[in-house]
């Protein structure tokens, strides 16, 4: 997007200091900006963000913007600050490289260069609903609508006393427009998030993508959360009018956000959550949906937020001249996005609060299509599959991804996202299944009838008679099974569910193909877990798939 010509008086000019904190920008470095807008709300951001020509506004009232080249996460352009305080608690490997302090300061310094003379937008939000763990944020972003995007994301100070109070225990810094030179910034493109924990600073620059707004918050509590004893998950949780709440872990892809929106139950959020002593608690105050081919009738609450004043739509294709939107119009990315408030989803709980899980759910997308759709896991079995975190990861949630899925094991189902060794979150884990006895199933969101290309995907309304059964107890005295790969027990029978769908291995052309199949998958799971050290808890290997077991009729 073009920068808006300096003699140009912006829309909000002229109350741009009204819930101005006393906590100044010069505190992070910041001198010289042009005018900085703080803490507008939703019209004033829709203003100049169609001033600035960032977005247009499209029928229904959603605000449509477009991310350019970066239509998904950078994951291999993050990095974390290697300093004292932190590092010997770090997982350093593939999702958390390290980068030098000097080499932070130079890149902060030139960032920090380039912010003067420009408008700025800061939101000062929290991430966490419960109290005892609120982390005060502030986002300054080069951009209207990334304003806006973290003002849905994140919970809002309640008065004008707490904005100009608000003093940040976490800043982002994040220009679009600035990138990062590698020769002498010690990154890999242009691209880059830069996470300092020891200076509670983030810096994000060279793609517009907004996600990494989200995740580089979610990648910090990742840290922070578990040295207070409490568990950080990548999950969406939801309960029920008699405070019976559960877990849907599970990455992008996998039905998170679809399966835990449930007119029937409170939404207690869609992505992102902590456990602690007293119960569950969002991270945030609104969603981040995949938008592409979203469905009237299967998804109807999220499908209306794209129709709402206030949802930012990322990459979702619109007519110029009648403003329709296209849900089903891939041509700019697979990985469309829809972020809203959580209000905007009815039932959702005011309080982002619940108790402790009654379920424990994680979601896998096999494009293998030999997993069974639904199985009841014991507490090690349930360890070791969150610790695998097997999925197929579906084109375009990150950066290099082909058209077709792709197997993955994320650790702990947000691998990218987790900065401590997988066993710290699987300890925390197993802690909390033990104490308050939470039910746990392996819920399979992916192909049936054979691997992707042959079968297809299973049906949202099936996945959901199947939850029904969990989460109403139907299923936990229906004869069970036990699969002759994993040793789970899969459920013979649902109520209101042909019995074959349980039954996967029937709907392939060949039982002796699905078999060849299935081994080689369970293969690939051994495979992985060796890969994660030597400290792995007693009896979870024992939990995972034995090659040699014989069928079980």
């Amino acid at each position: 997007m073009t920068a808006n010509p300096l003699d140009l008086k912006t829309p909000a000019q002229g109350r741009a200091r009204e819930l101005a904190s006393d906590y100044g920008l010069a505190n992070h470095g910041i001198t010289n900006p042009r005018c900085v807008y703080w803490n507008l709300p939703a019209e004033a951001l829709y203003e100049e963000v169609v001033f600035r020509g960032e977005g247009r506004i499209v029928r229904g009232g959603a605000v449509a913007v477009d991310t350019g080249s970066h239509t998904s996460r950078a994951a291999q352009d993050k990095f974390i600050v290697r300093e004292p305080s932190s590092e010997d608690r770090i997982w350093w490997g593939e999702y958390n490289r390290p980068i030098g302090s000097d080499t932070f300061e130079l890149l902060l310094a030139r960032m920090l260069g380039f912010l003067q003379e420009r408008d700025l937008f800061v939101q000062d939000v929290h991430a966490c609903a419960q109290p005892e763990y609120r982390l005060p944020l502030r986002v300054v972003s080069e951009y209207a609508w990334h304003s806006l995007f973290a003002r849905n994301m994140f919970l809002k100070p309640e008065s004008r006393e707490a904005y100009r109070r608000h003093v940040p225990e976490l800043t982002i810094l994040c220009a679009p427009s600035f990138e990062a030179h590698p020769p002498i910034d010690g990154t890999r493109t242009g691209s880059f998030i830069a996470l300092d924990f020891a200076r509670k600073l983030c810096l994000i620059g060279g793609t517009q993508y907004a996600g990494e707004l989200k995740k580089s918050v979610f990648t910090v509590l990742n840290y922070l959360l578990p040295l207070d004893g409490v568990l950080s998950m990548h999950c969406s949780a939801n309960v029920d009018d008699d405070g019976s709440s559960a877990l849907f872990f599970g990455l992008s892809g996998t039905g998170k956000t679809t399966l835990s929106a449930d007119p029937r139950r409170g939404l207690v959020g869609d992505d992102e959550h902590g456990w602690s002593d007293e119960g569950i608690f969002n991270h945030e105050d609104g969603c981040y949906a995949k938008a592409i081919r979203l469905s009237a009738s299967a998804e109807p609450q999220i499908h209306s937020t794209t129709h709402r004043f206030g949802t930012v739509l990322e990459n979702v294709v619109f007519d110029e001249v009648t403003r329709r939107i296209d849900l089903d119009d891939d041509s700019l990315t697979e990985n469309t996005r829809a972020s809203y408030p959580l209000d905007f989803i009815e039932h959702a709980v005011p309080s982002r609060t619940a108790g402790h899980p009654s379920y424990v759910l994680l979601l896998t997308c096999d494009a293998q299509g030999v997993l069974p759709p639904l199985a009841r896991l014991t507490t090690d079995q349930a360890l070791y599959h969150f610790v695998s975190g097997y999925t197929s990861k579906i084109a375009g949630t990150e950066a290099g991804l082909g058209a077709e899925p792709e197997i993955v094991f994320s650790t702990c189902f947000g691998a990218p996202f987790m900065v401590h060794h997988p066993w710290v979150y699987a300890d925390l884990l197993a802690r909390k299944l033990e104490r308050h006895g939470s039910s746990c199933w392996l819920v399979n969101t992916g192909w049936v009838g054979g691997p992707f290309g042959v079968g297809k995907r299973i049906s949202i309304e099936h996945t959901r008679t199947l939850l029904d059964g969990v989460l109403s107890g139907a299923l936990a005295h229906v004869e069970h099974r036990i699969d002759p790969v994993f040793g789970f027990e899969v459920p013979t029978s649902c109520p209101g569910l042909p019995d074959e769908v349980l039954h996967p291995e029937h709907s392939w052309p060949s039982e002796d193909e699905y078999m060849a199949r299935y081994r080689e998958l369970a293969a690939r799971y051994a495979g992985n877990f060796r890969k994660l050290g030597d400290e792995c808890p007693p009896g979870l290997l024992a939990a995972g798939p034995r090659l040699e077991r014989e069928p079980v009729d």
